[in-house]
């Protein structure tokens, strides 16, 4: 699912009040060509030539757009599996990878084409941002993953309802402390992101530099009371680092009464979530600042007993059944001189990875696009996942490890030699 933010109008983007050095990764604004790129506030966007060798690229004419928005690549390509930009990353780091989508009728169409955006040799979602367009919102999309290898290999594929180009137009690399999610298997799983907001707030997002990762916290409101904080709290404190600025306001209710929040707004598929949430007690510090509540999500206990102080307190699961309507509800303790109160709170779906090909075979693959004049478009990324997107010509096998086992190069119009690498495709047993 997408999540949409109002990045269209250059006076709707929180300039940020200090000079700061870019998040630890790459922000790529897609289709700038030659030129060195963009700047948004003051974090500083680059060119993404280098990082893909195909599609082609355009300016929006839409006037006063955000700059990474104003222009995009596109990949026309019907035969092409999928389109990959691989970007270099440190072994093992995990890492927050966002895209960002604004259509703006580039192919001269009414409605954005719906297509499939893949992580490694994973499918990550569908990109579908038809409603975010229509009310003048860009879309974007988050995941949480690690990288296997020394390079991450970001993806665009078409699907049975994809009409006319996929496009992008900016790529966010973000690395993460290890700390951050860290009771998630990134080695099995990904975590994309369903809803990450600060409560009681009417304010803008919070991103970086409040948030030194990059994540986005979209301010969230409903017909609850709402509550300004009068302590300070230190977020490195705080399981997943939430920033400082998400605790400023919070959401409450009365003296004795159960506080319900249905959020997150949307109907959420029926899977496995990593649910945060995040709470302090917002009065000024003293022996008497502190309450006691129960936390349930959709009557089901998720924490009994909270004590909830001024110096705050995050509570989470790692592995939370969702289905449809979320609900979250605060009982107080008998007793409680004051209500229950909440901050911010995220969640994200659990994504089961679908592997990768054995890294060597990656290696020896991309050696070889490289060495042939014009090899198929679709010859970047994984070379055997997702089995649908694999590369043209090329066969696998899909046991415990999956593996390049043939190569159909007849009819592709390619030059070259074969490298000597090839032969490292061990399993490899017809040419």
């Amino acid at each position: 699912m997408s999540l949409s933010i109002v990045l269209l109008w250059v006076v709707s983007v929180s300039l940020l009040a200090h000079s700061q050095p870019n998040p630890r990764g790459y922000l790529l604004d897609c289709g700038a060509g030659k030129q060195s790129g963009s700047t948004v506030g003051e974090l500083k966007y680059i060119t993404d030539e280098g990082f893909t060798s195909v599609g082609n690229i355009t300016t929006l004419k839409t006037p006063d757009l955000v700059p990474i928005l104003s222009t995009l690549r596109y990949f026309p390509d019907t035969s092409a599996r999928k389109y990959c930009y691989v970007i270099p990353v440190v072994k093992g780091g995990k890492y927050l990878v966002r895209t960002t989508y604004y259509y703006g009728g580039f192919d001269g169409g009414e409605e954005p084409p719906v297509f499939d955006q893949l992580v490694e040799g994973t499918k990550w979602g569908v990109v579908n941002t038809t409603e975010d367009y229509a009310n003048g919102l860009s879309s974007y999309y988050e995941i949480f993953v690690r990288a296997m290898g020394k390079s991450l290999r970001f993806c665009l594929a078409r699907n049975k309802h994809t009409k006319s180009s996929p496009f992008v137009s900016a790529i966010e690399l973000e690395y993460m402390d290890n700390s951050l999610y860290n009771s998630t298997n990134f080695n099995k799983f990904a975590l994309t992101t369903v809803a990450r907001n600060y409560f009681g707030n009417q304010g803008d997002s919070i991103s970086f530099p409040d948030d030194k990762f990059n994540r986005l916290w979209q301010p969230f409101n409903d017909t609850n009371p709402t509550v300004e904080s009068h302590s300070n709290i230190t977020s490195s404190r705080f399981w997943n680092v939430p920033p400082a600025k998400a605790f400023s306001h919070a959401i409450t209710t009365s003296r004795g009464k159960t506080l319900q929040i249905q959020w997150p707004t949307m109907l959420l598929p029926s899977a496995k979530y990593y649910i945060s949430l995040y709470f302090q007690d917002n009065r000024t510090p003293s022996p008497y600042s502190w309450r006691v509540f129960d936390v349930a999500v959709n009557g089901e206990t998720f924490y009994r007993g909270l004590n909830v102080t001024t110096s705050g307190v995050t509570v989470y699961s790692t592995q939370w059944p969702l289905s449809g309507q979320t609900q979250i509800a605060l009982t107080p303790a008998n007793g409680m001189p004051v209500g229950p109160v909440i901050n911010a709170g995220e969640i994200m779906q659990i994504l089961p990875l679908a592997g990768s090909t054995l890294n060597r075979d990656v290696e020896v693959m991309e050696d070889l696009a490289r060495t042939f004049n014009d090899p198929p478009s679709d010859w970047s990324g994984d070379p055997c996942l997702p089995t649908e997107n694999s590369w043209t010509g090329v066969a696998c096998s899909y046991g415990e490890h999956v593996r390049v086992v043939a190569l159909n190069l007849t009819g592709m119009g390619m030059s070259g030699s074969l490298p000597s690498q090839v032969s490292n495709l061990t399993a490899l047993n017809h040419l």
